[in-house]
């Protein structure tokens, strides 16, 4: 296994907690505000819960999120409740993508992953004892590609996928029998450009035949404690997976289901916790402008793709002096090195401090 990437920011994080304003962190892309009541209510309500779950998910969290698809993403998925299931809920996004290579049975082979890529796709192939090829176009070969991952709208970077991007990549894995995944876990967010779902019918047609879509409550309900994720796409592929995963005993508790039936079911929360990353965002790029570094891509999702066109550890010195702590753009690919990931997940307290020392 690669080193955990986060560890190595060890002597940035003591240098920026010398800060006499102490440290702001804007290095990892995890939630600070509430869980909104909505969830925590279903929660406690359904908190008596002897018996095991289903890996299938309940009937009531499968036909919300089908319903948030279609609301939201206008994705229409085959029968929800059929016996091949079209969506299933996950623990959470990032086990789905460590785990999927291995789910779906591939043995050997090559996965093809973004350009510039959260480094859980390569820790996946890794697990699956297969390799990993960087691209953000379909390949010419196909070669022994088994996997694509695609990201829209991408982590770190923001970018978000054309819809001529998009068809191109489901085109080409239905012609050479490769599935296609999409990581949409920052869908709901938005900020220049509208992101659209690999699964829309506008890319994929009237059947979702080869393709999967992950999606995740952790940033959107900011709950990202209770595990939540959703896998859904083509009923054949989600059943193999759905399959080995009640071998596996991979359950997402059922207090936790009902929590996110709840919630796919409520966009006001959602809507309100996007309101606060816009205006922490506003506030935090114009700050980094204002001291003369550079935001690229960065139309979606919840960070900011920063640079000052030199090598990013030293981006990264900078900041810590300014007890600022981000991410190196080296950590998701050698494309990145010339990058530091801002996350806009702090309070809006820590990014006043942050925009105030950038602007000093």
């Amino acid at each position: 296994m690669p080193d955990f990437p986060w560890d190595s920011l060890a002597a940035a994080r003591a240098r920026a907690a010398e800060h006499p304003g102490g440290v702001v962190d804007l290095s990892i892309g995890t939630p600070v505000d509430d869980t909104p009541e909505v969830l925590t209510a279903a929660l406690a309500a359904a908190g008596n819960s002897p018996g095991y779950p289903t890996a299938l998910g309940t009937a009531e969290l499968r036909t919300a999120a089908a319903g948030w698809l279609e609301r939201r993403l206008g994705v229409r998925l085959a029968d929800p409740l059929g016996a091949d299931p079209s969506v299933i809920p996950t623990v959470g996004s990032k086990e789905l993508v460590a785990l999927l290579p291995t789910l779906l049975g591939l043995r050997g082979g090559t996965i093809v992953i973004p350009e510039v890529a959260y480094p859980t796709y390569e820790v996946g192939a890794v697990v699956a004892g297969l390799s990993v090829v960087r691209s953000d176009v379909p390949p010419a070969d196909p070669g022994d590609v088994a996997l694509v991952w695609i990201n829209s709208p991408g982590n770190p970077h923001g970018r978000v996928l054309s819809d001529e991007q998009l068809r191109g990549w489901a085109a080409w894995g239905r012609e050479h029998g490769v599935p296609v995944v999409a990581d949409e876990c920052y869908a709901m967010l938005g900020w220049e450009v509208e992101p659209r779902s690999l699964l829309h019918p506008a890319i994929a047609g009237d059947d979702h035949t080869g393709l999967l879509a992950v999606h995740s409550l952790s940033k959107q309900s900011t709950a990202a404690g209770y595990r939540g994720g959703l896998l859904s796409g083509d009923p054949a592929l989600v059943r193999r997976i759905w399959d080995v995963r009640r071998h596996l005993g991979l359950l997402v508790p059922g207090p936790v289901q009902a929590a996110m039936a709840a919630a796919l079911a409520d966009d006001a929360h959602v809507d309100e916790q996007r309101e606060r990353y816009r205006s922490r965002r506003e506030r935090l790029a114009a700050a980094v402008r204002g001291a003369g570094a550079r935001i690229d891509a960065s139309e979606a999702g919840l960070y900011l793709w920063v640079t000052r066109d030199e090598d990013c550890w030293t981006t990264i010195d900078w900041l810590a002096g300014l007890g600022i702590v981000a991410a190196p753009g080296s950590f998701y690919g050698p494309a990145g090195a010339r990058h530091v990931r801002m996350a806009l997940t702090a309070t809006d307290e820590r990014i006043a401090a942050a925009a105030e020392r950038l602007s000093a």
